[in-house]
């Protein structure tokens, strides 16, 4: 049996997204169909839109989806039809990553995340004349009113929270919070440069706060994020376009920062974050960085600093995403501030909004 589902279909690079309707293949033992809720956009759909990571089209992409179990694979035991679920990212459960706790770093991420098939092949989606459509995007396409996750994929959440708000959980905000409570671990008392404030920095302003961090130093370019990463946790802010970052790093904590986070890419960024940073400190940065070969001059981490590539923040989604509920009920973790709401019509129109900086965190809802 399979299901027809509404998607965001990409045709072209560059291209703009179109509504279509959609078969969906039922699930395979390992699968589990969501009725979707919503779906976070981040900056990796856009990449992969303009193809600066390659996709073969057509696709339908979205990888922070979040809804209601529909229909379960024969295997699946973790989840149930009606249980509340967050999408993350799959992984294998087989090899030494993800059997040593790793599974952002399994030796089938790609594949198994950016193929847009299975394994053998098959994409899961077709349009209505049968041309396969591809899927499967971070294990889920989730710009669909229908995702086919695995069970890996899925993580369960209480039913009492706004699917809505809790979708990002599962690649942005999870980033930027495992960056620094997990990978980094940063201790409370310690200092800490975060370079870029989107979501992903944002949220790593927030786990900042939550691990107590003595200083917690923001640096971007837009003034009305700076603010609002003040009114996160930001001890302080820094203008990058009208300052020389290391030297005010340094004026405030003058022996260096002990980490750096860059969630910018920026080869400005990374390197007076290198220069900013304390002996034995830690620089982290995230996944695709383009400007990463700006830190291989190996001399300027001679001090005992350590330099570390980060997907996911190295998280067990299944482990962290819960956690990171709790501290939103707490209010530690007030990801609703980073939110605004699209149509699945708008879809469009809420990748400009973020590329121009009008929203941080761009969350299509779907009719239920």
């Amino acid at each position: 049996m399979t299901t027809q589902t509404s998607a965001a279909v990409l045709r072209e690079p560059h291209g703009s997204f179109t509504l279509e309707n959609l078969v969906l293949d039922d699930p395979r033992p390992d699968e589990v169909l969501v009725r979707m809720a919503a779906s976070g956009i981040c900056q990796t759909d856009a990449h992969f839109r303009d193809q600066l990571m390659p996709i073969e089209l057509p696709a339908v992409l979205g990888h922070e989806g979040a809804g209601v179990v529909e229909r379960v694979g024969s295997a699946v035991t973790s989840v149930a039809p009606g249980d509340h679920v967050v999408l993350s990212f799959n992984s294998c459960g087989h090899c030494d990553a993800c059997g040593t706790g790793h599974p952002a770093y399994c030796d089938h991420l790609v594949q198994m995340n950016f193929a847009g098939t299975r394994a053998d092949g098959s994409p899961g989606l077709a349009d209505a004349d049968g041309t396969p459509i591809r899927g499967r995007f971070f294990g889920q396409s989730s710009f669909a009113t229908f995702s086919l996750a695995n069970e890996r994929n899925v993580v369960k959440v209480p039913r009492d929270l706004p699917l809505a708000v809790l979708a990002p959980l599962g690649c942005g905000f999870q980033t930027g919070a495992a960056a620094v409570l997990h990978t980094l671990d940063v201790p409370e008392g310690a200092s800490i440069a975060i370079f870029g404030v989107g979501a992903v920095g944002l949220a790593a302003i927030m786990a900042s706060k939550i691990a107590r961090a003595s200083k917690i130093i923001a640096i971007d370019v837009n003034d009305d994020r700076l603010q609002l990463a003040r009114e996160l946790g930001a001890h302080t802010t820094i203008n990058a376009k009208a300052a020389d970052v290391a030297a005010v790093i340094r004026s405030i904590t003058p022996r260096g920062v002990d980490f750096v986070l860059d969630t910018s890419g920026r080869k400005e960024s990374l390197e007076a974050g290198v220069a900013a940073l304390a002996i034995m400190g830690k620089f982290g940065f995230v996944f695709f960085s383009p400007a990463a070969g700006a830190l291989l001059d190996a001399s300027r981490l001679s001090a005992g600093q350590s330099l570390q590539g980060i997907i996911q923040g190295d998280a067990t989604p299944q482990d962290f995403i819960p956690r990171l509920i709790e501290f939103y009920r707490a209010g530690a973790f007030p990801i609703d501030k980073l939110i605004r709401f699209y149509e699945p019509s708008e879809i469009n129109e809420a990748f400009t909004d973020v590329a121009r900086g009008a929203t941080i965190k761009p969350v299509i809802r779907f009719a239920q």
